[in-house]
């Protein structure tokens, strides 16, 4: 979980190249800290609310009743497997942001530092 934090800080030399910087880090390691236990619970709290649709849909006596429960049941897990693949997508995908940030930054300030040296 640090290596991001750690690719965060080490693609510019210094603070006075990209401001930005400072105000990215804590964002980038508040992410790493949040993702792994949001996984944890989106699929815990997803699994006992399935299971507990479930128990309605097969207590179900009504046509309607039954009808409603098996709706309700497939949009819990939809909602449920979009939510885990956005947060899979966004651990995969903070590092190539970071990376992109980090490149984005050093050849901006390369550009700059070009433009000022002439």
């Amino acid at each position: 979980m640090t290596d991001l934090f750690l690719l965060a800080s080490s693609g510019v030399s210094n603070a006075a190249d990209n401001p930005f910087m400072e105000m990215a880090q804590p964002v980038v390691s508040l992410l790493n800290m949040v993702i792994t236990p949001a996984l944890l619970i989106v699929g815990a709290l997803g699994a006992i609310f399935c299971i507990l649709l479930g128990v309605k849909y097969a207590k179900a006596e009504e046509p309607q009743d039954r009808e409603k429960a098996k709706h309700s049941l497939k949009n819990a897990i939809i909602g449920f497997v979009l939510i885990f693949v956005l947060l899979v997508g966004l651990r995969i995908g903070l590092p190539a942001m970071t990376n992109w940030y980090e490149n984005t930054a050093s050849t901006t300030s390369t550009s700059s530092s070009q433009t000022s040296n002439r």
